[in-house]
């Protein structure tokens, strides 16, 4: 009977072993349950940064380009002009050039064709002797300058409005590399790399093949925009034909031009200069907003407005002036508790 009770006991003794074993095993788990919670709050604050960020980038503007508009449509003439100066270049062209050029090939054509019917040897066996005629001297010598003159007082003009640029509302430097474009807007803290994208996301983003970019530069419609232009290897040449501008980017040299976009819209270029093998994939485009959507666009770059403290450095104060106020507050603690302890010693 005795021998049977201790088999008993030997038996439950076993069995409460795995029981504390696994009880022991399982506790630090259990208590540091909580510690392995404490991270839930910064789990729980994604969502809500995710969110914050969601805005900023819906922010950026994403305007669809318009078929004929800033872009090549196989048209023979000049594309439609958006900018102040492109609208007095286009009418330079379109009222006094090519009504001219079309006036004087008409004339020499029809006299061309005149002299070769009338004075054939057919019809005139015994040519003329004459060899001056001072009328007709002092008439083809005339309509020239006149014609000159015509041609010379618009385009001085033109020439002067494009070279006396306004006061700038934004400025930004565009620096040509082998092959692409980096843009800086020094007023705002932004900075730009642009590259042409693939022809799968052109597709899909119904932009003009090899005209696409990933990074576009945005001005707001109405701002006199000034134009910094430079390269970092070779020439290149930026430019935008619905702006009617155009300059050489230079390595060494600043060169400046400007431009005032007066509709919104989506308008491309390309590198103007032949500069390397792949010259024909380093495009432009220019993204022309509304004031408001510029802002916006701005502050999902994470810059700032001209006037306006950087947001980084605005942040940065007030931490800077909690750092500086906690050395006084320990000082003010510790000078709080001196007349307790040299009271204590006092009394010692």
């Amino acid at each position: 009977m005795k021998t049977i009770l201790k088999l008993v006991a030997v038996a439950a003794a076993f069995g409460m072993a795995p029981a504390a074993i696994h009880a022991t095993t399982h506790a630090p788990a259990t208590t540091a349950a909580p510690a392995a919670a404490t991270p839930a709050p910064a789990d729980a604050a994604a969502p809500a940064a995710s969110n914050a960020a969601a805005p900023a980038a819906a922010a950026q503007p994403q305007t669809a380009p318009t078929p004929g508009i800033g872009q090549p449509d196989g048209r023979y003439g000049l594309q439609d002009q958006v900018s102040t100066i492109g609208e007095e270049a286009s009418w330079f062209h379109n009222v006094i050039l090519l009504p001219l050029i079309f006036a004087i090939s008409v004339f020499v054509l029809a006299l061309l064709l005149w002299v070769v019917i009338r004075y054939r040897r057919g019809a005139n066996p015994t040519p003329s002797r004459n060899t001056h005629n001072t009328m007709l001297e002092i008439v083809w010598t005339l309509v020239p300058v006149l014609i000159l003159v015509m041609i010379a007082v618009p385009s001085i003009r033109l020439l002067a409005h494009q070279y006396d640029p306004p006061r700038a509302d934004v400025t930004i430097k565009a620096i040509g590399n082998q092959w692409y474009w980096e843009y800086q807007y020094p007023d705002h803290g932004i900075n730009l790399v642009s590259n042409m994208i693939p022809d799968d996301q052109v597709a899909a983003r119904g932009e003009p093949r090899q005209l696409a970019v990933d990074e576009r530069v945005v001005v707001p419609v109405g701002a006199v925009v000034k134009m910094i232009v430079t390269s970092n290897d070779v020439i290149h040449a930026w430019g935008v034909p619905a702006f009617w501008t155009k300059i050489d980017a230079v390595p060494g040299r600043l060169n400046e031009t400007w431009f005032r976009a007066n509709r919104p819209g989506v308008y491309y270029g390309v590198c103007y200069e032949l500069c390397g093998a792949r010259h024909g994939y380093m495009p432009i485009a220019v993204e022309v907003v509304t004031a408001e959507r510029f802002a916006a666009w701005v502050a999902s770059k994470n810059g700032h407005m001209p006037g306006a403290a950087p947001a980084a450095a605005a942040a940065t104060a007030p931490a800077a002036a909690g750092t500086a106020a906690t050395p006084a507050s320990t000082n003010s603690v510790a000078a709080a508790e001196t007349p307790a302890t040299a009271n204590q010693g006092a009394t010692r």
